[in-house]
């Protein structure tokens, strides 16, 4: 109990001094650590107290022996036993480590459970990396209120934050590859577990993480583009949109081409809490990847870090020896193909501004301390009620190297449905590192892509 006080106190004075300091940036004994008791992005190196979580060795960098770009990932845990399985019947002993998410999807769904695995801290990036974020760790910074970033480029720009936005910009602005291809499906399920696969393709263009970068050559986070491919009814629609690194300056750049009208149109609405294309209102824009776009509707508070249950390598789900049917159940994804382990996580409080309108008036973030990858996420209503239950069920693309989702779900525990993003099972892997040509993402780009 003494040793709980004690850390209890040290916690506190930690995040009191982190509001008296506001935008304070980080010292040189701080970005000294980096890659010494702390990782190059600023995770902890070392294993928890009890082992359950243990040291990082540099996560996957290399691929398996046979593997060559355009295959399927294997399993490199595949062996790995069942530590053990959550329900509602045996929750309440692991209470403290579960989100208010898991717990409310495990009280609504007697058929949802939660099957833990040995922690592997899998999570990787390339050299360049690393040291661009030991390069820029100590000058850059948020500026327009949290709604920018200056001297900034290639690496994580706040590998030891001091407030939330900061934890937000690195998931914003973190590793994902120079660019990737991606063809896969979005499934609103329907409380029955009927569902009508949206098939998709986009092309992503990383601006922030190409080699060289900096806020002198860098204007954009991202480039946008995605091609809806089927259903008949939508198909053919595209959108295209621009991310700027600071919304004050500039905001984001969006266009849609529509296939029965023929015409390129500006798209002002694909932004914030608007229902994303073919979610059948189960998503918002500022949901796509957990959260995406300027992050000026919200304050952010930093609450901690703390120790939880969260999916991770969940290399069962991206199998091609599953169909999507095997994985879209009623009410939720089949829990039998689902990974969860115990990592240590950054949480982050979001409370809408005063006279800002979004449909969620408050969303806890959990940040998984590898990747600075938000990987789960509470959305809460207008009341305060508890909503959306949101996951990334992620991986280590070990031929890039890049941890990102091969799956994303929204669960809406209200109307009991849930809809899943980015599955591929059925599909190519997904493409990183494509050279894209600055034609690839104007306006006149749409009209070509569009053609059925």
């Amino acid at each position: 109990m003494r040793h709980t006080l004690v850390k209890s106190a040290c916690l506190c004075l930690l995040f009191s001094g982190i509001a008296i300091n506001g935008w304070a940036q980080a010292t040189a004994e701080d970005v000294a650590r980096l890659g010494k008791d702390l990782t190059p992005f600023g995770a902890e190196q070392a294993a928890s107290a009890d082992g359950a979580i243990p040291a990082w060795d540099g996560g996957i960098t290399t691929a398996p022996a046979g593997y060559s770009a355009g295959d399927r990932h294997a399993d490199p845990y595949a062996s790995d036993k069942i530590l053990q399985t959550i329900t509602a019947a045996n929750m309440d002993k692991y209470a403290d480590k579960l989100t208010e998410g898991n717990k409310a999807m495990l009280k609504a769904y007697p058929s949802f459970k939660m099957n833990v695995y040995p922690t592997h801290r899998s999570a990787a990036a390339p050299q360049r990396i690393y040291d661009a974020t030991k390069r820029i760790a100590a000058d850059s910074k948020v500026v327009d209120g949290g709604q920018g970033m200056e001297n900034y480029g290639e690496g994580i720009p706040f590998p030891l934050p001091k407030q939330g936005i900061e934890v937000v910009w690195n998931h914003l602005s973190r590793w994902r590859g120079d660019s990737v291809v991606r063809t896969f499906i979005d499934a609103p399920v329907t409380r029955s577990g009927d569902y009508q696969p949206i098939v998709m393709r986009e092309e992503l263009d990383f601006k922030y993480s190409h080699s060289g970068a900096n806020d002198d050559n860098t204007s954009h986070v991202w480039n946008f583009k995605q091609s809806v491919l089927s259903p008949a009814r939508i198909a053919g629609i595209v959108l295209l949109a621009k991310e700027p690194l600071n919304s004050v300056t500039e905001k984001r750049s969006a266009w849609s081409y529509n296939p029965g009208q023929r015409r390129v149109r500006r798209a002002p609405n694909l932004a914030f809490d608007t229902p994303r294309t073919g979610s059948d209102g189960l998503s918002s824009n500022d949901q796509t990847d957990m959260f995406s776009g300027s992050p000026e509707q919200y304050d952010w508070k930093l609450v901690g870090k703390k120790e939880l249950y969260v999916p991770y390598n969940a290399y069962k789900l991206h199998s091609d020896e599953i169909t999507y049917k095997d994985i879209l159940t009623p009410l939720h994804m089949n829990p039998d193909y689902l990974r969860y382990e115990l990592h240590r996580v950054w949480i982050v409080e979001a409370t809408l501004k005063e006279g800002i309108r979004n449909i969620y008036k408050r969303r806890t973030l959990y940040v998984d301390e590898d990747s600075w990858m938000i990987i789960g996420a509470d959305c809460y209503d207008n009341r305060d009620q508890l909503w959306r239950v949101s996951e990334s069920h992620s991986i280590n693309y070990y031929e890039v190297p890049t941890f990102m989702p091969t799956s994303e779900v929204h669960h809406d525990l209200q109307s009991g449905r849930y809809i899943s993003s980015y599955l591929s099972n059925e599909s190519k892997p997904f493409e990183f590192n494509v050279k894209f040509k600055n034609k690839n993402f104007t306006p006149s780009s749409l009209r070509r892509s569009g053609r059925r």
